[in-house]
């Protein structure tokens, strides 16, 4: 039997928690930043959780990460 590796582009961008969900970081952040307003600037500060129907492939990447 062979071992399941992890996708290493995916260990890079995304975190899972300890209940299961996965967070990543805000979109849309790395150019063009003049244009928008301070409020989206704000909001977009930190990390977010990630769609239900896409943590399920983030997870399929990360076999040996926690499962929720």
């Amino acid at each position: 039997m062979y071992k399941v590796k992890t996708k290493s582009s995916a260990k890079k961008r995304f975190r899972i928690t300890a209940t299961g969900k996965v967070k990543m970081p805000q979109a849309n952040k790395r150019h063009n930043m003049i244009k928008r307003s301070n409020s989206q600037i704000r909001r977009q500060r930190g990390m977010t959780i990630m769609s239900r129907s896409d943590e399920k492939l983030v997870k399929s990447y990360m076999p040996n990460s926690l499962r929720g």
